[in-house]
């Protein structure tokens, strides 16, 4: 995902093991290749364009279009950040990052370096899921991952309730917690807060004390399908 919104980043505290899924296959419209910033009292998609508009692609072999949208965004951040106290903390990580040539590692370094600067999860075990030996498609891939580290605890976010089996991973010995988003407000200025914009919103406002805004919690998954009114997979 690019730069993604703070609630991803208190599930990355979590997780003593944490992969990149980078050979799986582009999925239009998700956030892999944009995220939303703040202008005013309105968010805006910053969205890298994609060559083919990535159809039919996977994530390591994106590859943008030939035009200046690197520009674009930086000038995007700056009108985003304008009179936030931090605004060059989260620019210089935007300039480190934007320095990758290669799609899916600039995606990788948007969290990795945003990771280094807040000081969070740095005992984390990191992978590429094309640097392990483990085929297969949706929730039994998921499972053979987990399986293939000895986890024992399976941590996601909220669309994984539409295709998990969650009874397959407890028959594994392997739970399911979903995640329990904090929502902390952080100052945004005299408009009114959102927390679903890029977490280089919440670093040009707060800087390194960014990560004091950031409660990462869990709901176990029975818990969790049935406050959203669903049911497990049969």
């Amino acid at each position: 995902m690019l730069f993604p919104w703070p609630g991803f980043f208190e599930q990355l505290m979590l997780a003593d093991v944490y992969g990149y899924l980078d050979d799986t296959q582009f999925s239009k419209g998700s956030v892999t290749n944009r995220i939303q910033v703040k202008i005013s009292d309105k968010t805006q998609w910053m969205t890298i364009p994609l060559a083919g508009k990535g159809t039919f692609t996977q994530i390591s072999d994106l590859k943008s279009v030939d035009t200046p949208w690197k520009e674009s965004h930086r000038a995007l951040l700056l009108q985003s950040l304008k009179g936030s106290p931090y605004r060059d903390d989260a620019v210089s990580i935007f300039d480190r990052v934007y320095l990758h040539t290669s799609l899916c590692e600039m995606l990788i370094a948007s969290v990795e370096e945003t990771v280094k600067y807040l000081g969070i999860g740095s005992a984390r075990h990191i992978f590429k899921t094309s640097e392990i030996s483990i085929e297969g498609k949706s929730w039994p891939r998921v499972l053979d991952i987990v399986k293939h580290f000895g986890g024992n605890r399976y941590l996601t976010g909220h669309g994984a309730a539409a295709y998990l089996d969650h009874v397959a991973f407890e028959n594994k010995g392997i739970t399911v917690e979903y995640m329990k988003y904090s929502l902390t407000p952080w100052p945004q200025g005299r408009y009114p807060f959102t927390p679903y914009v890029s977490i280089l919103d919440l670093i040009g406002h707060t800087g390194v004390n960014a990560r004091n805004y950031l409660h990462p919690d869990t709901t176990p998954w029975r818990q969790f399908l049935e406050s959203k009114g669903l049911r497990p997979k049969d």
